[in-house]
C-alpha cells in the first residue's frame, strides 16, 4: 500500500541564496530569466510553500514591462514601468536573486534618487488581451500625451497645463533656465504676460557699447566740421 506523501506548509518567509536578504509574502522580487541576455522579472509573492522535501516554490504575480505587453513600449511609457498582470504562476524559489520596490506612480515621481531596485506602476494589465486599468489617463502638452517621470516638464503660469520643451520650440537646456512660462496659447490671449516667458540672458557686451558711443561721437564731429563750413563769415 502507497504510502501518503506528507503535505506541504506555508512559509513566513524565505532567505535568498548568496544574500542576508529575507522576503516574504507581499514583497516584490527580481527572478532570474531563462534567457540571460534579458533583465530580470518582476513579480510580487503571493505565497511560500515548501514540500516533504523541503524544496520551496513561490506563487507570484507577475509584473510586465512595457515591451512585453501586446501594445509594446510607447513614447510615455517610463523606463523603470511596470504594469501589475492578472498573471500567476509558480516558482522555485531558487529563481528569485533578489529585492525591489514597485512604487505607485504618484510617490515614485516624488523620489529624490531612482536607485536600481526602485519601478512603478501605475496600470494594471490583462495578459491575454492586453487591456489595461484604468483605460484612460490625463494627457499634457500640446502632443497629448500622459506623463512620462523620464522627462522633463515646463508648467504654464497661465492654464496650468505642462508642456515638453522640445514641443514649445525649446531646448532641455533653456527650459531649465526658465524663471516663468506661460504656453503660446497663453501668451495670444493676452500681450502684457509675454515678458514672463523670461530666460537668463548675459549682460550687454561692454565693448559693443564702446564701439556704439565713439561712432557716434565721431559722426558728431563731423557733422560741426560740415556746419562750419557752409556757414558764411559775418
Amino acid at each position: 500500500m502507497a504510502k501518503t506523501k506528507p503535505g506541504k506548509k506555508d512559509l513566513d518567509s524565505y532567505s535568498i541564496k548568496g544574500t542576508n536578504k529575507v522576503v516574504r509574502p507581499g514583497d516584490c522580487v527580481l527572478m532570474r530569466p531563462s534567457d540571460s541576455d534579458k533583465p530580470p522579472y518582476v513579480a510580487e509573492i503571493e505565497k511560500l510553500e515548501a514540500d516533504h522535501r523541503n524544496n520551496v516554490k513561490v506563487r507570484v504575480r507577475w509584473y510586465y514591462r512595457p515591451e512585453e505587453s501586446i501594445g509594446g513600449r510607447r513614447q510615455f511609457h517610463g523606463a523603470k514601468e511596470l504594469f501589475l498582470s492578472d498573471h500567476f504562476d509558480v516558482q522555485s524559489a531558487h529563481t528569485i536573486e533578489g529585492k525591489c520596490i514597485v512604487h505607485s506612480f504618484k510617490n515614485y515621481t516624488k523620489l529624490e534618487n531612482v536607485g536600481p531596485e526602485d519601478y512603478f506602476c501605475r496600470f494594471e494589465y490583462k495578459a491575454a488581451t492586453g487591456g489595461f486599468t484604468p483605460d484612460r489617463v490625463a494627457v499634457y502638452c500640446k502632443c497629448e500625451m500622459p506623463y512620462n517621470p523620464d522627462d522633463l516638464m515646463v508648467q504654464c503660469e497661465g492654464c496650468k497645463d505642462w508642456f515638453h520643451p522640445s514641443c514649445m520650440g525649446m531646448t532641455i537646456d533653456e527650459a531649465k533656465k526658465l524663471e516663468h512660462f506661460l504656453c503660446s496659447d497663453c501668451s495670444s490671449e493676452d500681450e502684457t504676460k509675454r515678458p514672463l516667458n523670461s530666460f537668463h540672458v548675459s549682460p550687454p557686451d561692454e565693448a559693443k557699447v564702446k564701439t556704439l558711443y565713439t561712432h557716434l561721437v565721431n559722426f558728431y564731429m563731423i557733422l560741426l566740421v560740415i556746419s562750419a563750413s557752409i556757414v558764411s563769415p559775418s
